[in-house]
């Protein structure tokens, strides 16, 4: 008999299993079925390179069809799976067409939703998110008609988007209720820097500042007021205020989820039902240093290198997931570069200019390295990301010499 595996979700995760699964040997019928119209694409440059114009459609794909139909991959676009089941010899799951699809093992890869406003004025037409290919090509189809934008979140793609706008002559505002920049992921030195970046480049940013409603003529977004009263015209919001991670289909199975909604899985990319993995941004996850706690990681390597795992995962390996989380974000001609994870740092070091727009910083616990953000420095970033890769370390008093090259000063 024939061997079913279900992928749920067509992003970078669903699709790096699928292909993963036909590179380890996987013979079975391999199915993903995702909600989007489109195939497997990439995400991170549609609030860069794509919103810049300096993409199309056809680089975002992963693959072309035809990689498809040579690997015997069945891609179901534009369904959403609305039950799964198990029955006595394989699993259904029935999508909003009616369609059902049996599994003998079953992979959730459904990603994570942007978080909505809530407030006054929440539906008015021209409040945006970014999450998908349709957000970003809804913001570009309305560029000519913008001239003051309002950007709400100071992370990676409210920024993001902020240094487009810029690029365009656009009126940007950023609305941000912490007292720092991508407060979650970057530590102070480049947190501040940021902030003078944008600054300097045009925009206007606003910490520690929280909107009240939105104001609109005709149905139409026209300003956001502030908690203070004061009202900042938009003729477009564009809401960068995290994720949501969609992990509602794993309670049908009976499926363990974290309280932030993510699905709990363990080392190898397994569920508490070891027929079924979860991976990419859905995935609740010890941490992938052998640090402390759990982690949700929403990245593009954790994507891929949690879904290889996933994939030898289903056809019975017992491989643990140890990967060096990276992340990057362009901004403007600012390239910021992550790699390890800083939480729980106790000390820190800065190289370079931050005069230059070159720089790094590097974070240490007991005095091991743990993390590096670094900006327009791909040396100091590639030697981290090395060293926390091959388990070795950069000892802090040598690193603080920013005439010495990193790789030349790695230790065991």
């Amino acid at each position: 008999m024939t061997e079913h595996i279900l992928i749920v979700g067509g992003g970078q995760a669903g699709m790096q299993i699928a292909v993963s699964l036909r590179e380890d040997g996987f013979e079975g019928s391999v199915t993903i079925v995702g909600e989007e119209h489109h195939g497997p694409y990439q995400r991170p440059p549609l609030s860069k390179a794509y919103l810049a114009g300096e993409a199309d459609e056809e680089s975002l794909e992963l693959r072309l069809p035809q990689f498809y139909v040579d690997n015997k991959i069945v891609v179901i676009p534009s369904e959403k799976v609305v039950s799964l089941s198990w029955g006595a010899e394989h699993g259904v799951a029935v999508t909003d067409t009616g369609r059902e699809l049996p599994f003998h093992k079953l992979a959730l890869t459904t990603g994570a939703d942007p978080k909505r406003l809530t407030c006054d004025g929440a539906d008015l037409d021209g409040v945006l998110y970014m999450r998908g290919l349709d957000d970003a090509n809804e913001l570009k189809a309305r560029w000519a008609d913008i001239n003051d934008i309002v950007v709400i979140g100071g992370g990676f793609i409210g920024l993001e988007v902020a240094a487009v706008a810029r690029k365009y002559n656009k009126n940007v505002t950023v609305v941000h209720s912490r007292d720092r920049l991508m407060s979650r992921a970057v530590g102070p030195v480049v947190s501040d820097f940021f902030l003078e970046a944008h600054t300097k480049r045009g925009a206007k940013v606003l910490l520690e500042k929280r909107l009240t409603k939105l104001h609109g003529e005709n149905g139409t977004v026209t300003g956001v007021e502030l908690q203070d009263g004061n009202v900042i015209p938009a003729d477009a919001v564009m809401v960068g205020i995290g994720v949501a991670p969609r992990g509602e289909l794993a309670d049908q199975l009976g499926l363990e989820r974290a309280e932030n909604g993510a699905i709990v899985v363990d080392s190898h990319a397994r569920t508490s039902d070891p027929r079924v993995v979860a991976c990419g941004d859905v995935a609740y996850l010890p941490h992938p240093l052998g640090g402390e706690g759990m982690v949700m990681l929403e990245s593009v390597q954790n994507a891929v290198d949690q879904a290889k795992l996933a994939a030898k995962s289903l056809l019975g390996g017992e491989e643990e997931y140890r990967a060096v989380p990276w992340f990057w974000s362009d901004q403007a001609d600012l390239k910021l570069q992550m790699a390890g994870l800083l939480q729980g740092y106790d000390q820190q070091v800065v190289r370079g200019n931050l005069d230059e727009d070159k720089f790094s910083v590097l974070y240490y616990k007991n005095g091991r390295i743990i993390a590096v953000d670094a900006v327009n420095d791909v040396l100091d970033y590639m030697a981290v990301r090395r060293a926390l890769t091959a388990g070795q370390n950069i000892p802090a008093d040598l690193a603080a010499d920013s005439a010495v090259a990193l790789k030349t000063i790695v230790t065991d």
